[in-house]
C-alpha cells in the first residue's frame, strides 16, 4: 500500500486534478490519497487557503466578507465545471462549504480561523473523490474525525496524539481509494485544529506511518529536490537520494519542497519518502531514506533562511559560573521565546532567535532582565541576520570542509557573524547579514558543486 499526497499546485485547476487522478489510477497500490487545497494556477494567482484566511480575518473584523466568500466558492465551481461534474453532485459539497463560511457565532477566533482554513482541503478532498467515482473508480472521502486523526488542542499548530495511529491503522482495511483531506485533525472532543502551514505533508506522513505504507509519495511541482534554491542558480544539480537527517536540516534552513515537521512520523516508522512531480511523473524524483550506502558528495545541499537575530551576552569567567546558561535560557522561556542555536565561547554566548518573535518591547525587557539578574558585562541584540546551512552525511568523514566553506565565503567578500557546527557533524551553519545571504549561498554552491565555474547570481 502506498500513501500519496498531492500539493496545492497539483490541484490548482481541473486540468491539474485530471493529471492527479491519472497518476492515482496508474498504480493500484495508491489507495490512500491526501490532498491539499487548490494552489496557484499562475504566478499572480492566490491560493485557496490564502483566500480563506482573508475571509476569516475580514469576517472577524467587520462581521461580513461576501467578496472573499464568493472568490472561494467561484474557484471550486470552476474546477467542478472543468471536470464536468454535475450540479447535482456538487451542490451538497458546496452547501457544506458555505455552511462553514456562514457561521455567525464566533466564541473562539483562533478556532474559527482553523475551521475556515481547513475548508479548502476538506472541499477539495470531496471533489476529488467525486471525480474519481465519475471515472468508474471505487473512491470515498474520509473525514479525519471519522478516521481518528486525533491531535492536540493548539490552534494552527496541532500535534498528533499517539492514540491516533491506532485508529488510523484501520484505513488499511478499506477497499478502493480513500481520499483524505490534509492539514487538519480533531481533538478527541471533536474540535477541528490545523497543523502549521504546509501541514498536508504532515498528514500524509502520519497516515503513511499509521498504515505502515511501503512508501510515502509526495507529489509537488518540481522533478526533484535540488542541492540549492533553483531561483538562485540556473539548472542546479538534483538530489536523487538523501537521508531523513539531511532533509530535516535542509527543510529547517529554508528548503520549501517539504515541510520539516512532516519527516518525523515517516522517519520514526522507517517509511521512505519519494518526492515526485505531478507534471512529470516519469521523472525519478528524490528518495528520502534512513541511510545511504554511499556518499558521493561531501555536501548534499545548501539552504538559507532570513529573519533571524542574535542576542549576544558577555561576562568575564562565564564558564566558571554554574547555571549561567540555564538562567539565561530560563529568562527567554519566561518571555515566551524559543531559541534556534546557541554558539558560545568561554566568556560569551550568542542565542539565535527568530526576529519576528523578538518584538521591541520584549527585547527591551529581556536586555534589562539579563543585565540585572545575571550581572553581565555586555548584552546586545543584532538584527537582520540570515542563516546559511551546508548539509551532508559525507562531512563526517571529510577533512577540510569548514576551511573550504570559509575560504569560499571570504573570496565572495561575505563577512561571517558566526559559525556553528551541529554535534551530528552533518551540518554547518553560518550567520551572515541578510544583504549577503544570496551571495554566500552562491559561493558555497560553486565551491562544492561547480568549482570550475565563476560564481554569478542568476
Amino acid at each position: 500500500m502506498k500513501v500519496v499526497k498531492f500539493g496545492g499546485t497539483s490541484l490548482a485547476s481541473a486540468e491539474q486534478i485530471r493529471k492527479v487522478c491519472n497518476i492515482i489510477r496508474e498504480d493500484a497500490e495508491r489507495r490512500l490519497v491526501v490532498v491539499s487545497a487548490p494552489g496557484k494556477r499562475h504566478k499572480q494567482d492566490t491560493k485557496v487557503t490564502d483566500l480563506l484566511i482573508r475571509y476569516a480575518e475580514r469576517y472577524l473584523a467587520e462581521g461580513a466578507a461576501e467578496a472573499e466568500k464568493a472568490a472561494v466558492c467561484q474557484r471550486f465551481w470552476e474546477i467542478a465545471e472543468g471536470l464536468e461534474l454535475s450540479r447535482k453532485i456538487m451542490e451538497p459539497i458546496m452547501a457544506q462549504l458555505e455552511a462553514v463560511l456562514a457561521e455567525r457565532k464566533v466564541d473562539h477566533p483562533a478556532r474559527f480561523i482553523d475551521k475556515v482554513k481547513a475548508a479548502g482541503e476538506d472541499t477539495c478532498a470531496k471533489l476529488v473523490a467525486q471525480y474519481l467515482r465519475s471515472l468508474g473508480e471505487q473512491a470515498e472521502y474520509v473525514n479525519p474525525y471519522e478516521a481518528g486523526l486525533y491531535v492536540s488542542d493548539e490552534a494552527g499548530n496541532a500535534q498528533v496524539l499517539p492514540v491516533a495511529y491506532e485508529h488510523l491503522r484501520s484505513l488499511r482495511e478499506r477497499s478502493g481509494i480513500v481520499v483524505f483531506p490534509g492539514f487538519f485533525g480533531y481533538t478527541p472532543d471533536g474540535v477541528l485544529v490545523t497543523f502549521s502551514r504546509g501541514g498536508s505533508d504532515i498528514t500524509g506522513s502520519i497516515l503513511a506511518a499509521a498504515v505502515k505504507a511501503e512508501v510515502y509519495e509526495n507529489f509537488t511541482d518540481v522533478d526533484s529536490v535540488y542541492v540549492v534554491n533553483p531561483n538562485l542558480v540556473e539548472h542546479p544539480k538534483e538530489i536523487r537520494e538523501i537521508t531523513y537527517r539531511e532533509m530535516r536540516e535542509l527543510s529547517y534552513s529554508g528548503f520549501s519542497v517539504f515541510h520539516d515537521e512532516a519527516l518525523i512520523p515517516a522517519y520514526q516508522a522507517g517509511i521512505p519518502v519519494h518526492i515526485r512531480n505531478t507534471n512529470n511523473p516519469s521523472a525519478p524524483g528524490t528518495m528520502i531514506v534512513a541511510e545511504r550506502k554511499s556518499h558521493p558528495q561531501i555536501v548534499s545541499g545548501i539552504a538559507s533562511d532570513r529573519g533571524f537575530c542574535s542576542l549576544f551576552v558577555s561576562k568575564f569567567l562565564m564558564n566558571r559560573e554554574i547555571g549561567f546558561g540555564r538562567k539565561l535560557l530560563q529568562i527567554l522561556e519566561e518571555e515566551g521565546l524559543s531559541y534556534e542555536h546557541t554558539p558560545s565561547g568561554i566568556d560569551n554566548i550568542s542565542v539565535i532567535l527568530r526576529e519576528a518573535a523578538l518584538t521591541e518591547e520584549k527585547e527591551k525587557r529581556i536586555v534589562q532582565r539579563i543585565r540585572e539578574e545575571l550581572a553581565v558585562d555586555h548584552v546586545s541584540v543584532e538584527r537582520n541576520l540570515a542563516l546559511v546551512m551546508i548539509v551532508g552525511e559525507g562531512m563526517r568523514k571529510s577533512v577540510g570542509t569548514s576551511a573550504r566553506a570559509t575560504q569560499a565565503l571570504a573570496k565572495a567578500n561575505v563577512n561571517l557573524e558566526m559559525i556553528n557546527q551541529g554535534s551530528s557533524e552533518v551540518s554547518m551553519m553560518f550567520g551572515v547579514k541578510e544583504v549577503d545571504v544570496d551571495r554566500a549561498v552562491l559561493a558555497l554552491y560553486h565551491e562544492f558543486f561547480q568549482p570550475e565555474q565563476v560564481p554569478s547570481l542568476r
